[in-house]
């Protein structure tokens, strides 16, 4: 997409002035998973066979990275467009796979180990509710819920059921952001004073105006099932495939910038920092500023979060394209993490030179302090401190294989994986948050059961 090309450019931009402070200390992170994905063949009783459900735009990628790691097999797909159908079987390259319209009929196949879930965000609950007391472990597509409410019953059904399920934000299972919270957790940066972030896009595909499919129409898509839990609409040949293709524009569907990108940054940032909670209040502004076609969520979203004492803020625009890119500040420096790498830039908090208040002495008082100061504070020759930072470079952040293999493995060794459904819940009630007060004009919390203002 052109938002990843515009980005490498701004990377290949700006590598100059990162390395520079920390050009002695740039250090390559391997990721062992994805060199596992070379590995020919694996132990029978180590193969998944899974079933994917939704193969549009994030699912055909999830089908594609999930079918190249090793031991792992398609068996089933679903999707209530037909032409997807023909899209699972091209990626999985057998042209017999089983494909159906009803994901259900993937619930009631014993032989398939887990599932695969990227499917609109108001079919997030019942789908993994629905997998769950099936008894199929699944993996579902950010953000976890497209309510509060329907994240309390996807976490009951977790918990009851005792099923593995991940979510789909990718760099919680990213060696870089694991590199950071080592870090951060380490005290490289001293405390935690604030954490910013933004991301910006500006074209129509980074807005959302996908093209819908040329052939979408009553035979070729269940459109009556497709619209779920949101309010009836008849079909129309002009919305109906707007809404199919466009769904993160309207709230009946999906949940904006919110759902899509700032749950990206704030599970991040979760994991980065080592929370799993909900925010404690949150305060946002923004607007549809620029692409007005119709849309009812904002295209530009700007959000502060309070977590403990830590101000976080975060700042989404499809009008300007920009990095995305988080800032840690601490007492001791800062911290960038970047889609390809991180740097820290080092301060020291101290004294570089005498306080220029001294400007506001009498001459004699104010020699006299100067003289004090550097006979205080001059390092001895040879004996200059030097600042070294740090810079790490790896795969993106958005590399769907880690975090698939990650999925896969939690299958298979029935361990808890770090995005699970209480993750994802508090991951998405931020998101939840902050659309809230987005509408309502003014700051929300939660209290555990609903969002109050």
């Amino acid at each position: 997409m052109k938002k990843d090309l515009s980005r490498r450019k701004f990377l290949q931009r700006t590598a100059g002035a990162a390395s520079a402070l920390a050009a002695a200390n740039t250090f390559f992170l391997r990721d062992t998973r994805l060199e596992a994905a070379s590995y020919p063949t694996v132990a029978p009783s180590d193969r998944i066979r899974f079933g994917i459900i939704g193969i549009g735009m994030q699912g055909s990628g999830l089908l594609a990275a999930a079918v190249a790691l090793p031991g792992a097999e398609c068996i089933a797909a679903a999707d209530l467009y037909d032409g997807r159908h023909t899209l699972a079987r091209e990626i999985v390259g057998n042209p017999n796979l089983f494909v159906t319209r009803r994901y259900k009929d993937l619930l009631d196949n014993k032989e398939i180990d887990c599932l695969i879930a990227a499917v609109p965000d108001h079919w997030h609950k019942q789908v993994v509710v629905d997998a769950v007391h099936a008894g199929k472990d699944i993996y579902c597509e950010k953000p976890m819920s497209h309510s509060p409410s329907d994240g309390l019953e996807m976490v009951k059904a977790g918990k009851a059921t005792g099923r593995i399920i991940q979510i789909g934000s990718q760099r919680v299972s990213s060696v870089l952001c694991a590199k950071a919270k080592e870090l951060i957790a380490q005290g490289t940066i001293g405390d935690l004073m604030m954490v910013e972030g933004s991301l910006g896009r500006n074209d129509p595909t980074g807005a959302w105006q996908y093209p819908p499919p040329f052939d979408l129409s009553l035979k070729t898509l269940d459109w009556e099932t497709w619209q779920g839990t949101a309010p009836h609409r008849a079909w129309d040949p002009d919305m109906s495939p707007k809404y199919f293709a466009r769904w993160r524009c309207w709230k009946e569907y999906g949940t904006g910038v919110a759902g899509d990108l700032l749950v990206h940054l704030v599970s991040g940032m979760m994991f980065m920092l080592g929370l799993n909670e909900p925010p404690k209040r949150v305060l946002s502004s923004g607007g549809i500023l620029r692409w007005k076609d119709g849309r009812n969520m904002p295209d530009v979203h700007a959000t502060l979060f309070e977590y403990g004492e830590i101000p976080i803020y975060f700042r989404l625009n499809l009008g300007t394209e920009s990095p995305e890119i988080y800032r840690f500040s601490g007492s001791k420096g800062i911290l960038e993490v970047t889609e390809y790498a991180l740097t820290y830039y080092p301060q020291t908090g101290k004294d570089e030179s005498p306080s220029y208040y001294s400007s506001g002495f009498p001459r004699a008082m104010r020699e006299e302090y100067v003289n004090k100061w550097h006979e205080e504070h001059d390092p001895k020759p040879t004996k200059e401190p030097g600042l070294q930072g740090l810079t790490f470079h790896s795969v993106s952040w958005d590399e769907q294989k880690p975090h698939m293999w990650t999925y896969f493995d939690a299958v298979r060794t029935r361990k808890p994986n770090v995005e699970d459904v209480v993750f994802g819940h508090h991951a998405a009630l931020a998101c939840h948050l902050a659309n809230e007060s987005y509408f309502r004009k003014a700051a929300t919390t939660w209290d555990g059961e609903k969002i109050k203002t």
